[in-house]
């Protein structure tokens, strides 16, 4: 299903518009883009856009588990994602920690989304062994029901954090933790996109498909409209009137990300299945360019870290005069001695064209490899 492949390269490669800015935009290091006294609006879009991305990768990874398990036994589809699983979180905790502060020390290990599908991946291990539809109840009701957990607070607990806390915790072991993606409820996206792998099956009418998707899709989106009106349920800090229109729209849509609000899910999986409903078919230059991203996401993912790194490492020693400010004890935007250092948000764009101007040559031809060698077990970690 190529539509598959260009939702996932569309949002991998606006993913790196994210963290592009995370590394060069001079407001970035002094006020979250969501804050509405701080932001703009073209601020507050570019990473308003961005939020679709870890939704759509862990839906769709559940979806892809279901399309490999058609061809594996149950027990073999549970061993291949425990073994993928622990993998990604390898990859997160080592390779990618290291891809985003450049610290050979480690003094700060932080556990975003890949650790998070990991993670997600070996509990679908187990969840696939359950009836479907009690799986479907399953996941909507930790969707749905999460946010009753936002008071339940454990002083000092890493173990509840990294359950549906975020939060940092410094000088664990000589280093410092930041859980950004705990577990609940991004093992339920995944274990709804299982669910949804259903629906991709030969068999099934793409016609059928195409409106149940759209149904499902604007009714999440008009969900996500009434619960944010009623400001009761469904995000961890309900919005408020600032007296402006503008800064109350930006307060109005700032939905909780880590962990997902139900409204932030509502918000970004209802355009997910908007989009699949209506892609399918789609042929063009635009659209194979996009795919080539999306057959090789996880490689992308790895590369554009470490390239983005190294450009802002580079551009630390030509306006400041020292590199080694980009070898960093936390993440970017919380390193004051930054401050002071970054460009405008169309230099950051700029250099985001350049990124993925640079990577698609090597995707494309990693994709070629991948097409090719399908014989060779190894690359499906990749």
């Amino acid at each position: 299903m190529e539509s598959l492949d260009l939702l996932k390269g569309l949002v991998i490669v606006i993913m790196a518009l994210d963290h592009t800015r995370d590394y060069f935009h001079y407001p970035a290091y002094f006020f979250d883009p969501t804050d509405p006294l701080h932001t703009s609006i073209p601020i507050f879009f570019t990473r308003f856009i961005t939020n679709f991305c870890a939704p759509a990768f862990s839906f769709l990874a559940g979806l892809s588990a279901f399309m490999v398990g058609k061809r594996k036994s149950a027990n073999e589809l549970s061993g291949f994602l425990i073994k993928r699983g622990l993998w990604l979180v390898f990859v997160e905790i080592v390779i990618v920690n290291f891809g985003w502060h450049f610290d050979p020390s480690f003094g700060q290990f932080v556990f975003q989304v890949i650790w998070v599908l990991g993670i997600s991946m070996i509990l679908l291990a187990v969840l696939i062994h359950i009836p479907q539809k009690v799986l479907f109840i399953l996941s909507c009701l930790v969707i749905f029901g999460h946010n009753l957990l936002d008071q339940v607070h454990f002083e000092g607990s890493v173990f509840w954090s990294f359950i549906h806390e975020r939060k940092r915790y410094p000088g664990v072991a000589g280093h410092n933790l930041a859980i950004g993606y705990p577990i609940i409820p991004w093992f339920a996206v995944m274990s709804l996109g299982y669910c949804f792998g259903s629906f991709y099956d030969k068999s099934y009418n793409p016609t059928r498909r195409k409106r149940i998707f759209n149904f499902i899709g604007i009714g999440a989106l008009l969900l996500f409209l009434l619960l944010r009106t009623i400001n009761v349920y469904g995000n961890l800090l309900p919005w408020k009137n600032y007296g402006t229109f503008t800064q109350t729209l930006f307060s109005f849509f700032s939905v909780t990300k880590y962990p997902p609000s139900l409204t932030y899910l509502l918000v970004t999986l209802g355009p997910v299945l908007l989009f699949l409903a209506n892609s399918e078919g789609w042929k063009g230059r635009i659209v194979s360019f996009f795919t080539v991203f999306g057959r090789v996401p996880f490689f992308f993912y790895i590369i554009h870290i470490y390239l983005i790194h190294l450009l802002a490492l580079w551009a630390v020693q030509v306006t400041f005069g020292s590199w080694q400010k980009m070898i960093l004890p936390l993440m970017p935007g919380a390193v004051t001695a930054l401050r002071g250092y970054g460009f405008n948000l169309v230099t950051v764009y700029l250099i985001w064209i350049a990124v993925i101007a640079v990577l698609y040559p090597l995707c494309k031809k990693f994709d070629v490899y991948k097409q090719n060698n399908k014989d060779k077990w190894w690359l499906s970690y990749l």
